[in-house]
């Protein structure tokens, strides 16, 4: 009877408990979910230029995140790290100690994460080689005593964690039907093992009993996780280099790993500080606005994340930012193939390139342009809301102030050819006849936050500025009729923008000021809808306002000095502005929804329950660019400089500028106001706005205010 007993027992931890192996596959198939890590990065890295070297890291939380090969929207990687352990009494991962990442001065975009546990610290260095698809990990231990240290791998290759396989043996080699990824160690590895994720993989082995008991040669497909122990003990052998190398098969991923392997970590580290160096010094001397060592470095960081965030195979494709925010990143009903924010927007990418031109990066604004009309362009004229680098589309909707960008950075960049001009004329016939359920334009289906149709001021402003700029490149190339034509739309839109957009009645102010948008065109009436984004019931159009509004002023709609444009200044600021350690900061629109919940869980729009959970949109930077550009046209440039000495104040440590920072309700007293949220980071965004509000100081005016558009409506030319 006894006997029967123990044995029951011991056939339930054995199917509990993977057994300890030497080769043969790993149990516990297929792995827990594949989800991505958050998207407020520590760090973006890639080296400049180059198709040769198609990869890109991202740090956060201690260890290596989220790299992307082959191209910027194809994430390969879910994380690496480094685990150390004494073997009896601790084992602790990078993400679970104190880890503090930096820039490495004068490198470019090179990153250092110290971190620091139990009686150890760790340095990991990481560079991409640039003559290879690679990214190299330099790492150094110290500690009082020997220690032990392994390094965690869990590849997602191809977008997709769930469908990988591994091998364990002299490399830790995973692989898909498309792409393959090889981790090698200068010192070798003493042992290795490749698991599932959750059952089998290393880090529940040593968590387990402080030692690597299994080492299972195979795993896949499901969510593989790899484990290598390295030749380290903190004390005699302190010092390692990590490559993981990508090709399209197992062949051509060993061998750039150990290419990159045999040619060191010093080599590749030094030509990939100066691809940067060399890029830095082709472009304008910074401008005198940015007058603190602090500004300066955040400038510098800023035009090196409008440059890494180009594909290298698809040129003038820049994506919004290098990760996925909340449920982005996590629920497959919302994101069924996880992908954004690592997706190019035509209103990002105007963004970005006019951050180019200003900072004298022409090439790069005029690939962006092109890449607008021979990718992004569809058949019937209109851009597509986003697209993979590729050119694939991934949201649907018609945002009409994206089908203007094109018109308007062409004008910018003064291009005439015939080329250009075809695929302006069909975004602007598409704009101008464009209509849905009985609405036409300038209605849009959505604006600028992608959530609500109707008519918005900051869409109508960027409508009106498109047709005016095209029909000005018109004009010079001998298209006087298509140019009249146009100029008569625009004219009769900017008489009209007011009707449709400001209330005389509102709640907010008895004089009249912009809405958000209006449903229907009729600012006094009472329309209500509901805002979206996990806000409950509907609200009066006339309630809500947005600092979008300025657009109409900054691309010359409207003079600075409007009465209703001064008035909403006000009225947005009562509404929707504050004061934080960083400075004065805004909300997007009123109760905006699209942010943390309460206590600083992650958006979703998907709940267990029939009622969603409250989540609350935070301040977002990007405003005061926009306020500061309005300033100065409104004969105010010391607020101006103000505006970008806060978007500065907003940068993290490593001299990444976040989407949102959190406002004077926090979730938790360590997340301070004015500093950034788990909101996406870097946003591209934010940094081609604190170049362009940099360069618009120095100028004393914005630079990407079309002077045809102001010089029409605004009087000032």
């Amino acid at each position: 009877m006894l006997l029967g007993a123990l044995s029951a027992v011991v056939a339930m931890v054995s199917a509990a408990t993977p057994a300890i192996a030497s080769g043969g596959d790993a149990p516990g198939g297929p792995g827990d979910e594949a989800v991505y890590q958050p998207a407020d990065k520590e760090a973006f890295g890639t080296t400049h230029g180059g198709a040769e070297s198609p990869v890109w890291f991202t740090l956060g939380g201690g260890r290596m995140t989220e790299v992307f090969y082959p191209d910027l929207s194809t994430p390969a990687v879910r994380d690496l790290q480094l685990v150390v352990t004494d073997g009896q009494t601790f084992t602790e991962r990078a993400q679970d100690v104190d880890v503090r990442t930096e820039p490495v001065s004068n490198h470019g975009l090179t990153f250092r994460q110290v971190a620091t546990g139990t009686g150890w610290q760790a340095e990991t260095t990481y560079v991409t080689d640039p003559r290879r698809a690679s990214v190299l990990v330099d790492v150094t231990l110290r500690s009082q005593r020997p220690l032990q240290a392994y390094v965690l791998y869990d590849p997602a290759l191809s977008r997709e964690g769930n469908d990988d396989s591994g091998t364990s043996g002299t490399e830790l080699v995973a692989s898909d039907a498309a792409t393959t990824s090889a981790l090698v160690a200068e010192g070798g590895f003493a042992a290795t093992s490749t698991g599932y994720l959750g059952t089998s993989d290393g880090w529940t082995d040593l968590a387990d009993d402080h030692t690597m008991d299994w080492t299972y040669g195979n795993a896949g497909p499901g969510n593989v996780v790899q484990t290598g122990k390295l030749n380290l003990d903190g004390v005699q052998n302190g010092h390692d280099t990590l490559v993981l190398g990508f090709g399209k098969n197992r062949d051509e991923a060993v061998r750039t790993a150990n290419s990159t392997l045999s040619a060191g970590f010093q080599t590749a580290a030094s030509a990939y500080a100066k691809s940067w160096r060399d890029y830095l010094g082709s472009l304008k001397q910074p401008p005198k606005s940015v007058d603190s060592r602090h500004e300066r470095q955040v400038y510098d960081s800023s035009l090196m994340m409008l440059a890494a965030s180009e594909d290298k195979t698809h040129r003038g494709a820049y994506i919004a930012a290098p990760g996925f925010p909340w449920a982005f990143g996590f629920d497959r009903q919302i994101a069924p193939e996880f992908g954004s924010y690592a997706l190019v927007w035509p209103r990002d990418l105007y963004q970005i390139a006019t951050g180019l031109i200003a900072a004298g990066d022409e090439e790069g604004a005029n690939r962006a342009l092109d890449y607008m009309l021979t990718v992004q362009q569809q058949p019937d004229g209109h851009l597509a809301q986003n697209t993979r680098v590729t050119g694939e589309p991934y949201w649907t909707s018609i945002q009409l102030d994206e089908t203007a960008s094109p018109m308007l950075l062409a004008w910018l960049l003064n291009r005439t050819d015939a080329s250009t001009l075809d695929g302006l004329r069909k975004a602007a016939e598409f704009m101008v006849n464009y209509s849905k359920d009985g609405n036409t334009a300038p209605w849009t289906e959505q604006e600028r936050w992608e959530n609500q149709s109707g008519y918005s001021p900051a869409t109508i402003a960027a409508e009106i500025a498109a047709l005016v700029c095209l029909a000005d490149l018109l004009e010079r190339s001998g298209d006087s009729v298509g140019a009249k034509r146009y100029l008569d739309i625009a004219d009769s839109w900017a008489s009209s923008v007011d009707g449709w957009t400001v209330t005389s009645n509102g709640p907010l102010s008895p004089d009249p000021y912009y809405l958000r948008l209006t449903k229907d065109g009729k600012p006094n009436q009472g329309t209500k809808y509901n805002l979206g984004d996990n806000n409950p019931g509907e609200v009066d159009q006339r309630t809500v306002v947005d600092p979008s509004f300025l657009e109409l002023a900054r691309l010359g709609v409207k003079p600075a000095d409007d009465p209703a444009i001064v008035n909403t200044v006000g009225v947005v600021d009562a509404e929707l502005g504050e004061r934080t350690p960083a400075g004065q900061l805004w909300h997007r629109f009123t109760s905006d929804g699209y942010g943390e919940q309460a206590a600083g869980g992650p958006w979703d729009v998907v709940w267990p329950t029939p009622e969603p959970t409250r989540t609350y949109g935070r301040l977002w930077p990007i405003f005061n660019g926009e306020r500061g550009e309005y300033e100065l046209l409104a004969g105010d440039p010391e607020s101006a400089r103000e505006r970008l000495r806060t978007i500065a104040a907003t940068a993290s440590d490593s001299l990444m500028l976040p989407e949102q920072v959190w406002d004077n309700r926090p979730p938790a007293p360590e997340e301070r106001p004015g500093t950034g949220t788990t909101s996406a980071t870097p946003l591209i965004w934010t940094h081609a706005q604190f170049v362009r509000l940099a360069w618009s100081i120095e100028e004393g005016q914005p630079v990407e205010r079309p002077s045809v558009v102001a010089c029409r409506y605004a009087q000032t030319c």
